[in-house]
């Protein structure tokens, strides 16, 4: 039944769209629903997996590496310093154009080369065989060079600590990692007591109908003045549905129990 789950939740994100979908992930495993939202807020997290500082910062020999989860960087603080940020916010935003920058050190002077955008971040899960281990988000940038960086996003429940290290695995790919508790999925477990197709089909109506009538009501509200019980759409046809099923059942009962004893008996017998 695992997959009735998931096409809910595919569902819920089609009705719903969230701006954080771009961190978002979810796997059927084993009978399990496992699903990621590295973007999503809590009490204790209100930014989740990303940085509050508006950007991570990881380094290497002479290499140093800013990015951010999910987003844009954005820097309040402690800019990049460093020459050729054109295709990063410039010189004046250097490294707020981008969700990666690279800067290393050429003849003395920090170059940099940006290594990720928003747009191409993807996400997959670390361990296939293991999907409450965490995700990797990767990003990458197309440019004079073609860079990437990958991060992995363990989960932690018990505490959060930033990159620490950072390893170049080709010509112009990185990777790093991180401990946050928001890297660890809540599970939904599935059993054979599942919804069914039925239950399922059932609930997705209830959410369009519930859609239709919020929709409704506020057009009726904003656009045409109306106030009161009236602005529920179509008022007249969900006020009579009542008789009008009742008057079909009615309709049914006659059909197949026939006509009534005092229908009979309002017809008296004729002698020939």
């Amino acid at each position: 039944m695992y997959l009735q789950r998931l096409f809910l939740h595919l569902i819920c994100l089609l009705i719903i769209p969230s701006v954080s979908a771009v961190c978002e992930y979810s796997i059927a495993h084993q009978n399990k629903l496992y699903n990621y939202n590295l973007a999503a807020s809590s009490t204790e997290f209100p930014h989740g997996a990303r940085s509050e500082d508006g950007y991570y910062k990881v380094s290497s020999n002479e290499t140093v590496i800013w990015f951010q989860l999910c987003e844009s960087m954005i820097f309040n603080h402690d800019p990049p310093r460093c020459f050729d940020c054109l295709e990063c916010g410039g010189s004046a935003r250097c490294g707020m154009g981008c969700s990666a920058l690279m800067s290393n050190d050429v003849n003395g002077y920090p170059l940099c080369t940006t290594i990720g955008r928003t747009p191409t971040i993807t996400t997959d899960l670390i361990d296939i065989k293991s999907p409450q281990m965490g995700l990797i988000v990767k990003m990458w940038h197309n440019g004079v060079v073609n860079c990437s960086l990958s991060v992995s996003v363990v989960c932690d429940s018990k505490q959060v600590q930033g990159p620490t290290t950072l390893e170049k695995v080709g010509g112009c790919d990185y990777v790093t990692q991180l401990r946050h508790p928001f890297g660890c999925a809540q599970t939904l477990s599935s059993n054979n007591h599942g919804l069914g197709w039925f239950g399922t089909l059932l609930i997705v109506i209830l959410c369009l109908f519930g859609v239709y009538l919020i929709a409704g009501a506020a057009y009726r509200f904003f656009h045409l003045g109306i106030r009161g019980i009236d602005i529920i759409p179509n008022l007249e046809f969900w006020a009579s549905l009542p008789h009008r099923a009742q008057s079909a059942f009615m309709s049914l009962v006659r059909r197949f129990r026939g006509p009534s004893e005092g229908y009979r008996a309002s017809y008296s017998s004729v002698d020939f």
